[in-house]
């Protein structure tokens, strides 16, 4: 007898699953520098292009002569996904209880539940990669202190600091950078930040929001990761700490190659994915399987710029 494969032996609960895939928190931020591209196999290669596309090329011709040619694209580094499975336990006992105040689906809220701690380890993961020094050329990251820090809500200057991120971002990759990711704590500096609300004052408005910052910044779009992670004591700690990323992230994946997106979640197709709930005897509880397979890549580290200790 020949063996099942995986994905014949995996059974899933298409409604469950649906409930999975389409959970967002609205905190987690990661996809905006990382937007998710589908992928068929566990592995692979990063795809990666030259500049191509801004080099002056001979392209005249004689009669009779060749026409030049010019390549695109080549591999680059490894990926490899991750696989992350966490089942989500409601007892008998709750959900019993639960049946009998309507409105209250105790399977969709352990589905949810495990989605929120599967996706905030990924969160976490694309925040450790965009803030982490090493991962920039010296060209492309700065690390403030002092009065430059914009918790000095006088001296410092956060709108000439973002304008010269984008410019070693356009110097490097031909694009102007469009996303600028602020950890929650710097929001909370810049709301206040003396500048920021002079230049706001003839909008109207006395608070800067992300809409009115990428409009001072001028990039499409501002967000705030305000996610929070407890360590093994229980103490709270900001996922996007004192960081500010501004890059170029192409959010339409892979659709237009060529273009140097900042970077990707690789993810493999069809997932996350729920099992069919099963039930646990002993613990006499319902069992509801969520497993995740992805992982975050920056495929252009030259489209980015990390402004680390952006306040103090």
């Amino acid at each position: 007898m020949s063996q099942m494969t995986a994905s014949q032996a995996r059974v899933v609960d298409p409604i469950l699953t649906e409930i999975a895939r389409g959970y967002k928190n609205a905190q987690m931020i990661g996809s905006t520098l990382f937007p998710t591209v589908p992928v068929g196999q566990r592995g692979g290669k990063i795809i990666t292009f030259g500049k191509e596309d801004f080099q002056l090329y001979a392209t005249g011709r004689a009669p009779g002569a060749n026409t030049k040619r010019v390549n695109y694209g080549y591999t680059g580094s490894s990926y490899a996904l991750d696989q992350h499975a966490l089942e989500g336990q409601v007892p008998f006992e709750l959900m019993a209880d639960a049946r009998a105040v309507p409105g209250i689906d105790m399977g969709r809220v352990a589905v949810v539940k495990t989605q929120n701690i599967i996706a905030l380890r990924l969160e976490k993961a694309q925040a450790d990669l965009a803030t982490t020094a090493g991962n920039y050329a010296a060209s492309n990251k700065v690390t403030l202190s002092g009065t430059d820090q914009f918790s000095n809500l006088t001296a410092s200057d956060p709108i000439d600091v973002i304008e010269t991120a984008k410019e070693a971002v356009r110097a490097k990759v031909g694009r102007k950078a469009n996303t600028v990711v602020i950890g929650a704590a710097v929001m909370a500096k810049l709301r206040q930040h003396t500048k920021i609300i002079d230049r706001i004052k003839y909008t109207g408005r006395d608070v800067p929001t992300p809409e009115l910052l990428a409009s001072l910044f001028g990039v499409d779009r501002v967000v705030v990761g305000e996610a929070v992670y407890a360590d093994a004591a229980g103490a709270f700690s900001d996922v996007w700490g004192k960081s500010v990323v501004v890059a170029y992230t192409d959010t339409s994946g892979l659709a237009d190659m060529g273009v140097p997106s900042y970077g990707y979640t690789y993810r493999l197709s069809g997932y996350p994915v729920v099992e069919q709930p099963y039930q646990d005897r002993n613990a006499k509880s319902w069992i509801y399987p969520v497993t995740d397979e992805c992982a975050p890549v920056i495929a252009g580290a030259e489209a980015g710029y990390l402004i680390s200790a952006a306040v103090a």
